[in-house]
């Protein structure tokens, strides 16, 4: 069962000032300088799409995927393997901005683990009580907190 993740409008303005920001300074010597060649052009765009690449890939790909014995939260390059057995509690969060974040909205959910990097990770599926549910199913002796 795959679930996408929420996005939501502050998200987007904030990947999207990110984006502006890089854009600005990558391509920021092209303000001083008056003749540039094709090389300098081509290593100051790649400066700039390489890293927008991977941003734009990371956030807009996010996806949660059961399988039989794990939960797979992928984001472009990043994946976690949580395994149900480690999983300890689930709380709500609105905090996007610290620790191990795989999601792409303020409405979310902290998936405390054993075995998690930092602890726990924050996801924020879509349809968010039938992720839950579902989660349920699978990890019965967790504690559920709102």
């Amino acid at each position: 069962m795959v679930f996408r993740s929420k996005i939501d409008i502050f998200f987007v303005n904030f990947i999207l000032i990110v984006i502006l920001l890089l854009a600005l300074a990558s391509f920021w010597p092209l303000f001083f300088f008056n003749k540039i060649d094709l090389f300098e052009f081509l290593l100051l765009s790649s400066t700039f799409l390489i890293p927008a690449g991977v941003i734009l890939w990371s956030v807009f790909s996010i996806k949660y995927v059961y399988y039989q014995d794990f939960l797979l939260v992928q984001g472009g390059p990043y994946k976690s393997r949580i395994l149900y057995e480690d999983i300890t509690k689930i709380t709500s969060s609105n905090n996007i901005f610290s620790g191990y974040r795989i999601l792409s909205a303020r409405d979310a959910i902290d998936i405390y683990s054993k075995q998690a990097f930092w602890g726990s990770v924050t996801i924020s599926p879509m349809c968010k009580e039938e992720f839950i549910s579902e989660l349920k199913k699978r990890c019965p002796n967790m504690n559920i907190r709102e």
